[in-house]
């Protein structure tokens, strides 16, 4: 198992970032994730307009997890419309 971060833009409204963060850590479980941290990093301005939003609310994931299920989550995480964006980033040693 490797170690990735996991950033995760969600909407403002506060029942579609709670649903939308539900989701994502229910997916997460289901794949054998291990969540080590989560940091919630607040509301931003987005640098570029992404599905007519200029803002939204940021939180990172550290976890660990096994490299043959980012595909697998990332099919998922395109489906979940309480996402704006998302990006795995593998952590080197």
């Amino acid at each position: 198992m490797r170690q990735y971060e996991l950033t995760v833009i969600f909407p403002l409204e506060e029942d579609q970032h709670k649903a939308g963060r539900e989701q994502v850590l229910a997916d997460l479980a289901n794949h054998g994730a291990d969540i080590v941290k989560t940091d919630e990093l607040g509301d931003r301005e987005l640098a570029y307009e992404i599905k007519k939003r200029t803002r939204g609310r940021y939180v990172l994931f550290t976890l660990r997890l096994d490299p043959a299920k980012i595909t697998v989550l990332d099919r998922i995480f395109k489906l979940n419309a309480n996402l704006v964006k998302y990006l795995f980033v593998k952590i080197e040693d």
